[in-house]
């Protein structure tokens, strides 16, 4: 076989009906596979037309202008990340830094790394740590009771959470209701339930959405809807198929397994999701996590 990448082109429902049906003759498509991704989730929240309302795909791709104090809705994966990428990110700034672009002396610095291994271990005590002045005020709110970050990834979770607190720049509110945005473009809020809860108005000169993703089926729905052939040769993988905890590394899983078996006719849309048997480690794994809980 081979892979004929076609760059800068836009699909429609029209096109994959044309070339399915065998034009141009020597690029007939025979099965499609839908990675489109997913599209951000907007919340009903009274007011947010207000133009200082952002989405995330605003500030990190875009490049909107962000002011000093930010409300971010939303406190997943992408809530924290673009906290963090706003605690650092000026504006000022005419591109995002590269990882060879990082002041190495002020990454060490920064996390307490002791280059003169003058104290045990060369890490400093927290109150000798040089932090490099954050460029923004946040407040990082979630609609869920409980910690903020609770559900990031094991690895790299925890460098997200304290990178946030450590800035002593970020305000975390859990159990947050959001009940309006003015027409100065402030977020009003509710904190709790019953009798514990209280209101504030978050004066802020930016909301940015991070509240989650939806999938990108327009294709796929398109191919449902017109009940024809491609009825059963669409497939969506990745965040298209399942947009919630989006994970980089279980849509790989999904395509990869997928094409490996796409050839099989009892393969069909809805019925394509696979996965490998249990092994005995992640066995012994959920049995130790149930004897600890």
């Amino acid at each position: 076989g081979k892979l004929d990448m076609q760059l800068g082109t836009e699909m429609s429902y029209s096109e994959m009906e044309r070339r399915s049906g065998g034009y141009p003759v020597d690029g007939k498509i025979d099965k499609w596979i839908i990675a489109t991704g997913v599209d951000p989730r907007v919340p009903d929240i009274p007011g947010l037309d207000h133009p200082n309302v952002l989405s995330y795909i605003d500030v990190l791709r875009s490049k909107a202008k962000v002011g000093h104090k930010v409300a971010v809705i939303g406190a997943g994966g992408i809530g924290f990340d673009v906290s963090e990428y706003l605690l650092h990110h000026d504006d000022a700034d005419d591109h995002d830094k590269k990882a060879d672009e990082v002041d190495v002396d002020e990454f060490l610095e920064n996390w307490g790394v002791d280059k003169n291994k003058s104290v045990r271990a060369g890490l400093l005590p927290e109150e000798d740590i040089q932090m490099t002045k954050p460029h923004r005020e946040i407040v990082l709110m979630q609609r869920k009771k409980g910690k903020l970050g609770a559900g990031l990834g094991k690895t790299t979770g925890w460098i997200h959470r304290s990178t946030l607190l450590r800035s002593k720049q970020v305000e975390m509110i859990a159990e947050v209701s959001y009940d309006k945005i003015d027409a100065n473009g402030h977020l009003h809020i509710t904190i709790g339930k019953g009798d514990k809860k209280s209101t504030r108005v978050l004066e802020v000169d930016n909301i940015v959405l991070c509240a989650g993703q939806i999938s990108k089926r327009d294709l796929e729905e398109a191919a449902v809807e017109s009940g024809g052939d491609l009825t059963t040769k669409v497939f969506t993988i990745g965040g298209a198929y399942e947009a919630g905890e989006l994970d980089a590394k279980r849509a790989i899983d999904m395509g990869t397994r997928l094409a490996l078996r796409i050839k099989d006719d009892d393969v069909v849309p809805g019925k394509h999701a696979f996965q490998a048997d249990i092994g005995a480690e992640e066995k012994l794994y959920d049995t130790m996590m149930k004897l600890m809980r």
